[in-house]
């Protein structure tokens, strides 16, 4: 994981609907950026849910969702649709930003390795610092515990 007041690494990705997102698209706002495996993943979709669930609240503290993982902007959109999801999804299938915020490990499953990603968090402050680093969290939790953080 990246470390606390470290310089976030830009990326360009594309969102659902293929338009080119930066990071540095977001200066001045806050930004929560998720990684996740893979959508209609059960996990994963309890996770978007819920941060579909308190993003009302974010968008009042002018804060940015960014959920990304490895699938197409074709499978995002039908995600997004699907579930209602009211924020940024990007598709990273050359692992430029999952790389680059160190979130693709190798991960066991039933005894079998692979590489993939890790359910991970980042908040990025106003300036495009790391602010707050959530390693490895839980799909059910992962948005309560970003809106407490962000409500100290």
């Amino acid at each position: 994981m990246l470390e606390i007041g470290t310089k976030a690494p830009e990326f360009t990705l594309y969102d659902k609907d293929e338009n080119a997102v930066s990071l540095s698209q977001f200066r001045g706002k806050k930004v929560v950026l998720y990684f996740y495996s893979r959508d209609n993943t059960p996990g994963c979709t309890r996770q978007a849910q819920a941060f579909a669930g308190v993003f009302q609240e974010l968008q009042e503290k002018n804060v940015v969702v960014i959920g990304i993982s490895k699938d197409s902007s074709a499978s995002h959109q039908k995600f997004a649709q699907k579930h209602g999801l009211p924020f940024i999804l990007l598709s990273d299938p050359e692992l430029i930003a999952i790389q680059a915020y160190d979130v693709w490990k190798e991960k066991k499953l039933y005894g079998k390795v692979s590489m993939g990603v890790v359910r991970s968090t980042y908040v990025i402050d106003e300036e495009g610092n790391i602010e707050h680093v959530m390693p490895k969290v839980k799909p059910d939790t992962n948005a309560v515990e970003v809106l407490a953080y962000l409500n100290k």
